[in-house]
């Protein structure tokens, strides 16, 4: 896999003046009033994802958060939390998981990108909707071209504890069912949505699956939205489908001990 992703970068060209300000953080109510939709995932005790609300009762995050990263054993929903808005200790609104989904053609052990990456993306459904009007869903949006921009909300290993939005991250590559952009992430930033930002509101279009270099400079490999939530959804709704329900036997899911977590240092890779 490794191998098959630095052949990608480095067959990209980092256009002139490609660096963007970097992450701001998200510290206040004003400014985190539009991303407070965006929230933290406490993987069962091992960690954290970014994830949003696309709907009041399921939150769209990266795949490869579903999986213990040491022993590739799914991670039981039981042990998830979503956390939205979650800034400074505290949250807009707190929901576990009832179920969880990942995308039917994603491999995650697997080499092909196409599989791996580009397909690298998850559905939770929670136990009770959200319904708060500054917690609204987001709509999602076609995956953009080459050249046009995005904005990145999300959390990572030194911004455990508030969102940080990158307003203009450049599409550096788009092709294969895999996005390049110029955004730089961290652990704990898989599943972070990046937005298109248009009139009617921002829309995900891609989801962060992992984190690389590009002539020394970092990037984000993002999974495209729009043409994968069709079959995700269905995952999700599937009876003996590829979804797993929280299951306090724990089952072969992992079982990492009780309570939320704290802020603590541990985290998913991107």
């Amino acid at each position: 896999m490794r191998a098959i992703l630095l052949a990608i970068l480095l067959g990209l060209a980092l256009p002139a003046g490609a660096q963007t300000p970097g992450p701001q953080r998200l510290s206040t109510g004003d400014t985190a009033g539009p991303w407070e939709a965006v929230g933290r995932l406490e993987i069962g005790g091992q960690g954290f994802c970014t994830g949003a609300l696309i709907a009041p009762d399921q939150v769209l995050t990266a795949a490869h958060c579903l999986f213990d990263p040491d022993t590739g054993r799914r991670i039981d929903p039981a042990r998830i939390e979503f956390r939205a808005g979650w800034r400074d200790g505290r949250a807009a609104a707190y929901r576990d998981v009832a179920r969880a989904a990942v995308h039917p053609a994603y491999d995650r052990g697997g080499e092909a990108v196409e599989t791996r990456v580009a397909r690298d993306l998850a559905l939770l459904e929670l136990t009770r909707p959200i319904r708060l009007p500054s917690l609204a869903a987001y709509a999602t949006a076609a995956a953009p071209r080459a050249g046009e921009a995005v904005g990145l909300v999300s959390y990572a290993r030194e911004r455990a504890e508030a969102p940080a939005l990158e307003e203009d991250c450049r599409v550096l590559h788009a092709a294969g069912g895999i996005l390049a952009l110029s955004c730089a992430v961290d652990f704990g930033a898989s599943g972070a949505p990046a937005f298109a930002m248009g009139a009617g509101g921002p829309r995900i279009v891609s989801v962060v699956s992992a984190m690389a270099r590009m002539q020394g400079r970092p990037v984000a490999l993002a999974a495209p939205v729009a043409a994968n939530l069709a079959p995700l959804r269905a995952a999700l709704i599937e009876r003996g489908g590829r979804f797993l329900r929280a299951a306090p036997g724990g089952g072969d899911a992992l079982d990492s001990g009780g309570g939320r977590t704290g802020s603590g240092a541990r985290f998913i890779r991107p």
